[in-house]
C-alpha cells in the first residue's frame, strides 16, 4: 500500500436491474475490458473488480451481477448474496437505470438499497439513445422528487458521454485513503478466469432462447508459451438436449464460438491461441452447491 497523504480511495458497487449497462459503464471508466459484455440480460455472473488508478486517486469499481427479483434457483441466489455483500462494503453506490425510464425491477432494486448507508447516486445510463435529450426531463425530474440520490447523472457508457463528471462526484464521496491495488493493475480477476469469460461472452453472443443460461465454462490445463498458448476448455450444459444446440450442425456452432473466442483470447494473450473445447453435461448444476464451487461461484455450503 502507498501512504495516504492527500490520496483518496475506495470501493463503487455498481448496481441495478439486469441488462442496463453496468458492465459497459465499469469498462469504460477503467479503460479496460474487464467484465464481458452481451445484448443479453444476465450476462454478469460474478463478482468484478475493475480498478481505476490516478496519481491522486485509486477507485475500485465492484460491477455485480444484476439483483434478481424472483430468485428461483441456487445460483441467482448467489448472485443476488454477491451483489448484497459489495454493498455492504461500498463506500458510493452507483445505481444504474436506463434513460427510457423506470420500471418495476428498478423499484426492487431502490427497495434494496434503502437499508444501505454509504451516498447513492443515480446514473442514468444510455442517455444517446434519447433524441431529443429533453425527454430524459420527466424521468430526471420524478428522481429528483425521491429525494434519494446524492446524486442524478445521466451518461452514456458505450460513448463515454459524461462520464469525467461522474468520476468527479464520486472522487468527492471518497475517504482519504491509501491504494488498495498496484497502480498498473485493473482487475483482480486472473488469467484463466478472464479466459473463461471470454469464451462464454463468445457462447452467449452465439446461442438463443434458454441455452445460454444454461451454460458454464470450466478452463482446465493452459500451456503458456513465449509464442502459443494452449488452452484446454469445458463447457457444462444443464440438458442433454442442450449439448447438441451448443455444438451445431457437424460441430459447426462450436467451431464458429471458438474461431470467434481465439480472436480475443489472442489480443488478450498477446500470442497466438489454440483452444479446444469439450461439451459436457451437469443436470441442473445452476441447483447444484457443488457444481457451482467447482465453477468458481461463491456458492453457499
Amino acid at each position: 500500500m502507498t501512504s495516504a497523504g492527500g490520496f483518496r480511495s475506495g470501493f463503487v458497487a455498481v448496481v441495478g436491474r439486469p441488462n442496463t449497462g453496468k458492465s459497459t459503464l465499469v469498462n469504460a471508466l477503467v479503460g479496460e475490458k474487464v467484465s464481458i459484455v452481451t445484448a443479453r440480460p444476465q450476462t454478469t455472473r460474478h463478482r468484478i473488480i475493475g480498478i481505476r488508478s490516478r496519481a491522486d486517486s485509486q477507485v475500485v469499481f465492484v460491477d455485480t451481477p444484476g439483483l434478481h427479483g424472483n430468485a428461483r434457483k441456487l445460483i441467482n441466489r448467489t448472485m443476488n448474496r454477491a451483489a448484497a455483500s459489495s454493498l455492504a462494503d461500498a463506500d458510493v453506490v452507483l445505481f444504474v437505470i436506463e434513460a427510457s425510464g423506470w420500471c418495476a425491477a428498478d423499484e426492487h432494486v431502490l427497495q434494496r438499497l434503502a437499508r444501505v448507508a454509504a451516498p447513492v447516486i443515480l446514473v442514468v445510463n444510455k442517455a444517446d439513445l434519447l433524441r431529443p435529450r429533453a425527454k430524459m426531463l420527466p424521468l430526471l425530474e420524478a428522481a429528483q422528487a425521491r429525494q434519494l440520490f446524492a446524486e442524478i447523472v445521466p451518461v452514456s457508457a458505450l460513448q463515454a458521454e459524461n462520464l469525467e463528471r461522474l468520476v468527479e462526484l464520486i472522487l468527492a464521496r471518497l475517504p482519504a485513503g491509501e491504494r488498495f491495488y498496484p497502480q498498473d493493475m485493473k482487475t483482480d480477476r486472473g488469467r484463466d478466469f478472464r479466459i473463461g469469460e471470454i469464451l462464454r461472452e463468445k457462447l452467449m453472443a452465439a446461442l438463443e432462447r434458454e441455452v445460454p443460461y444454461g451454460l458454464a465454462v470450466e478452463i482446465g490445463a493452459v500451456e503458456d508459451g513465449e509464442r502459443l498458448a494452449s488452452i484446454d476448455a469445458l463447457i457444462w450444459v444443464a440438458k442433454d438436449s442442450q449439448r447438441p444446440i451448443v455444438l451445431g450442425r457437424g460441430g459447426e456452432r462450436l467451431k464458429a464460438i471458438g474461431q470467434a473466442a481465439r480472436l480475443d483470447l489472442e489480443a488478450f494473450l498477446g500470442k497466438k491461441v489454440y483452444l479446444q473445447t469439450h461439451v459436457k453435461v451437469r443436470r441442473n448444476w445452476a441447483d447444484d452447491a457443488r457444481a457451482l464451487r467447482q465453477f468458481g461461484y461463491e456458492a453457499e455450503q
